[in-house]
C-alpha cells in the first residue's frame, strides 16, 4: 500500500513509500482510508516535538476517515463497508482520561492516517454522518470534538458569549456549534478577509487583533464589560493574559493550542477574583467523538475546508498548515494520487 513516512524530523522529509498492508488483530478492523485532515499536532510530530516517530517506518497523520474492509475475529457491531471515522486516542473509550487509556494516539505514538489502509481498534470507531463526505468527516476527530467539548464544558446556551481566537478548524467548528445553539460569538483574526468570511458563518463581532492589539478590551466593550462566558484559547502564551481579562466572572478558558509556545506566565489575581475555570483539552474520547457526530448530524453542520490536496501532495498540505494562512481545515484526498 501507499504510505507517507518520516525519513527524518522535518516536513520536507515526508516521503511516499510502498509498505505492506497491515493485518487486523482480533479486536481491530482494517480500514481503507479515503481522506485525512491535518492539525497543528501533525506539525509537532513532524518536527519532533511530540510523539514516537520511530524513523523511518513511522506513518503520521492524526485524523482520517474511510470504510471497513476487514474485521478482526472478535469484532462485533460493525460490518465490511461501514463508513467510519477513528478517534485520536484509541483506548480512551469514555469517562475520564488516565494513564492506562491515553498512551496510544493515531499518528503520534502509533501509525496514522497518511496511508491507503490502517488497523484501528473497533472501540475507537464512530459511524460517519450520512450528510458528510469522507473529506468532511476526516476533519471531525480532533477539531470538531475539541470545539464541542469546549461548549459543553462551559455549559453554553442561547445568549451566552463565546470568544474565539483565530480562524482555524477548532475556532470555526466552535463558531458553527455556538451559533446553532443560539450563542453570541466574538472572533479574532489578523485578516479582514477571514473576518468577513467568519461573519458569513454567523460571527456577531469580529476583531482584527493586528490593528487592534488590545482585543480583550474590545471584547469587554462589546459585552458591556461582562466578557465571554467561554474563551477558546488556541494560541497560548502570547494571548493568555488577554484571554483572562476578556473572560467573564465564573467563565471558562478552554485551553486548546500552543502555537505561540509552551511556557506560560499568567496573572493569578484576576483568575482568583473572577473564579475562572481553566480547562486543558486533550481532544476527547470515542464517546465524545460520537456525541460530536450526533450534534453535527442534528444541527446539519458542514465542516469548513480551506484546501484539499491529493495524496501525493501531502507535503504541500503540511506547508500550508505551517504558514497559518488557512481558514478552517486542510484536508487530503487519499483517493487522488
Amino acid at each position: 500500500m501507499r504510505a507517507f513516512q518520516l525519513a527524518s524530523l522535518s516536513i520536507d522529509a515526508l516521503e511516499q513509500t510502498d509498505v505492506p498492508t497491515p493485518q487486523p488483530a482480533a479486536d481491530e478492523v482494517l480500514m481503507r482510508l479515503r481522506a485525512a485532515s491535518l492539525n497543528y499536532l501533525d506539525l509537532m510530530v513532524a518536527q519532533g516535538h511530540l510523539g514516537d516517530a520511530r524513523l523511518p517506518s513511522f506513518i503520521p497523520g492524526t485524523d482520517g476517515a474511510g470504510e471497513i474492509v476487514e474485521l478482526g475475529s472478535r469484532v462485533a457491531g460493525w460490518a465490511v463497508g461501514d463508513r467510519v471515522v477513528a478517534g485520536l486516542i484509541v483506548d480512551w473509550v469514555s469517562g475520564p482520561i488516565g494513564r492506562a487509556n491515553s498512551q496510544r494516539l493515531r499518528g503520534v505514538s502509533m501509525p496514522g492516517s497518511l496511508a491507503d489502509y490502517a488497523v484501528v481498534p473497533a472501540r475507537a470507531l464512530v459511524r460517519l454522518p450520512d450528510h458528510l463526505s469522507f473529506l468532511e468527516a476526516a476533519t471531525l476527530p480532533i477539531a470538531a470534538t475539541t470545539a464541542w467539548n469546549a461548549l459543553r464544558a462551559a455549559q453554553i446556551g442561547p445568549g451566552d458569549v463565546v470568544v474565539l481566537l483565530g480562524t482555524g478548524g477548532v475556532s470555526l467548528f466552535a463558531l458553527q456549534f455556538a451559533k446553532a445553539i443560539g450563542a453570541r460569538v466574538i472572533i479574532t483574526s489578523s485578516s479582514d478577509g477571514k473576518l468577513e468570511r467568519a461573519r458569513t458563518l454567523g460571527a456577531d463581532v469580529t476583531i482584527n487583533y493586528r490593528t487592534t492589539p488590545a482585543w480583550d478590551e474590545e471584547v469587554l466593550a462589546a459585552t458591556d464589560g461582562a466578557g465571554g462566558k467561554l474563551i477558546v484559547e488556541t494560541v497560548g502564551p502570547a494571548t493568555f493574559a488577554r484571554s483572562v481579562n476578556a473572560a467573564a466572572a465564573a467563565g471558562t478558558i478552554y485551553t486548546v493550542g500552543f502555537v505561540s509556545g509552551m511556557e506560560l506566565t499568567i496573572p493569578l489575581l484576576p483568575i482568583l477574583l473572577k473564579t475562572l475555570r481553566i480547562i486543558g483539552s486533550n481532544t476527547g474520547s470515542t464517546a465524545d467523538l460520537a456525541e460530536t457526530v450526533r450534534a453535527i448530524t442534528e444541527l446539519k453542520i458542514r465542516p469548513v475546508i480551506d484546501s484539499t490536496f491529493a495524496f501525493g501532495s501531502t507535503r504541500d498540505a503540511y506547508r500550508l498548515l505551517s504558514e497559518a494562512s488557512h481558514f478552517g481545515k486542510v484536508a487530503i484526498d487519499i483517493t487522488q494520487r
